[in-house]
């Protein structure tokens, strides 16, 4: 009897359990909500450091107000990004160095083509490692003026190989982003680097116009002094350094996470799911101030972390959070 009852009292936990990790969704206008915090973090941003580079990585139909062709121009976010970043533009919709079917990039090229119409640069990042693809890639972005960069794997781990030369490298001074040929897209380097100082080395021989890098080695920050010397290029010309940073979602092993929040034996307002196809990685609640206080807008918010380390700016991911909460 007093197992019955010891397995009763399980069950009911289990239940409450799994009831807390089935937190209700809010109904809010989920585009509307992303598009005002990329301003928020702009105008939050270019308050300390008005040259500081805001650039949202998926998500282009936030373009037009509607988030349909000729809806209408969101003007105000227009204002606050000074390029847009897209994935799979031409390799890796489907599978990597495969090419993105036409119906599904011509889509998201009616919104690239008006922001840069707008003044917006485009960064694209297609998913391709034959070396014939990649000439292709470079080819068809260079002829739609976007700057583009072909990374042979997915977890963005690499420095590639597969050119002699980077592709437009050039010896000009790059103090803003329209100036941009090219960039290097590196966000995961412990896989294929021992250690941060020899991944800054390698970085160092480089003469990408632009790198998106993450704001850790292995959970250590680099510091100010570094990202300062990576601001030349190899040739002796400027670059720009831009951090990336994830805004739709919350990753377990950054210096906000709380270990319990893993299991949800307590959990915060804003979390919700997590990514089942990028473990450690949360679905959020981004609309919510409590992860906006995370985010920016307080001396202990990432933002302001890379304002103080000195990055010329940030890559905003998961910008496409909104398309996940109107499909649920």
């Amino acid at each position: 009897m007093r197992i019955i009852k010891t397995l009763s009292i399980l069950t009911i936990l289990s239940l409450v359990l799994i009831a807390c990790r089935k937190k209700d969704v809010p109904k809010v206008d989920y585009a509307t909500e992303m598009r005002n915090f990329v301003i928020e973090i702009s105008e939050t941003a270019k308050a300390i450091d008005p040259n500081f580079l805001i650039i949202p990585q998926n998500g282009a139909p936030l373009t037009t107000i509607s988030r349909e062709k000729d809806g209408g121009l969101a003007t105000d976010y227009l204002a606050a990004i000074d390029g847009q970043g897209q994935e799979d533009l031409f390799y890796g919709y489907d599978k990597d160095d495969k090419s993105t079917p036409s119906d599904a990039n011509g889509h998201y090229l009616y919104y690239l083509d008006l922001l840069e119409a707008n003044g917006v640069e485009v960064l694209a990042t297609d998913y391709c490692s034959t070396q014939e693809k990649v000439l292709d890639s470079y080819t068809k972005n260079e002829a739609k003026n976007y700057i583009s960069f072909a990374a042979t794997e997915r977890n963005l781990t690499n420095i590639p190989d597969y050119m002699v030369n980077v592709h437009n490298e050039n010896e000009e001074e790059i103090v803003s982003l329209n100036l941009a040929k090219n960039f290097l897209y590196l966000i995961n380097p412990t896989e294929e680097f021992s250690d941060k100082e020899t991944f800054i080395n390698a970085l160092k021989e480089t003469n990408y116009d632009l790198l998106i890098l993450d704001r850790d080695f292995n959970e250590e920050e680099y510091t100010p002094l570094e990202i300062e010397s990576l601001k030349w290029k190899n040739n002796g010309a400027r670059r720009l350094v831009v951090c990336y940073m994830s805004v739709g979602e919350a990753e377990d092993y950054r210096s906000y996470w709380q270990k319990e929040w893993k299991k949800f034996k307590t959990s915060p307002d804003w979390l919700y799911r997590e990514n089942k196809k990028w473990r450690g990685n949360y679905k959020v609640f981004y609309w919510m101030e409590s992860w906006k206080n995370i985010i920016y807008g307080n001396e202990n918010s990432y933002l302001n972390s890379l304002l103080d380390l000195g990055y010329d700016g940030t890559y905003l991911d998961i910008i496409d959070a909104y398309e996940y909460y109107e499909e649920l």
